[in-house]
């Protein structure tokens, strides 16, 4: 399963992207809002939002496009590893109750 994270912080990256795969979701990060990652948003099943981190920009396209194209979006303020492995295991119990 593809999720991807927008915010966070860059010292973090590697840990996020282990805490991922370990897992068993592959990640992809979006410390900030680059040039047309609403489009790359479409090549996911979720999105996890830092919204301490990100402009408001930011989160209102990635929320537009999510819901645009039915892809959950999960929102948490802190950024912390830890934030991101209960999202993570959150999404597992999703999984597993939707298979």
């Amino acid at each position: 399963m593809r999720v991807t994270l927008i915010g966070g912080m860059d010292r973090l990256e590697p840990h996020y992207q282990a805490t991922a795969r370990k897992a068993g979701f592959d990640l992809r990060v979006f410390k900030r809002a680059e040039t047309g990652f609403g489009k790359k948003l479409g090549q996911c099943e979720a999105v996890v939002l830092f919204t301490g981190n990100i402009s408001h920009q930011a989160r209102n396209v990635a929320i537009a496009v999510a819901r645009a194209r039915a892809i959950p979006v999960y929102q948490y303020h802190s950024c912390g590893v830890c934030t991101l492995r209960k999202c993570l295991d959150c999404l597992n119990q999703t999984k597993l109750v939707h298979n």
